[in-house]
């Protein structure tokens, strides 16, 4: 999952991944994810997105993630053959790229 703000990607938290076929596909933890959800409505870290990687397939998002993609603003960083992609989701299931940048002081996203 990944935290933050408008401007920057502040902390990155694992979850398992518990799809049927995690090769193939990624489900976050629900136990996880709704811990963050109730985090933030508590006024905890705002989770902004979350990441994922494709490890026999491009940095772009597939058929599934599209399929996936339901709250829009959200952002997909996804991990492929040594680079990350930021995406935002525009609308449901489609995407657009994000400028990512690499701080010190986090992921910065413009």
């Amino acid at each position: 999952m990944l935290f933050g703000d408008e401007g920057t990607i502040t902390r990155v938290q694992a979850a398992e991944n518990v799809a049927d076929a995690p090769e193939h596909r990624f489900e976050i933890d629900p136990e996880a994810l709704f811990s963050a959800i109730r985090s933030e409505r508590q006024g905890g870290e705002r989770m902004i997105g979350h990441y994922h990687s494709h490890p026999r397939g491009p940095s772009e998002p597939s058929e599934h993630d599209a399929a996936m993609a339901l709250d829009v603003g959200r952002l997909w960083l996804i991990v492929a053959d040594g680079e990350m992609r930021l995406w935002r989701v525009v609308e449901r299931h489609r995407f657009v790229a994000v400028e990512l940048s690499l701080a010190s002081d986090g992921l910065n996203r413009h």
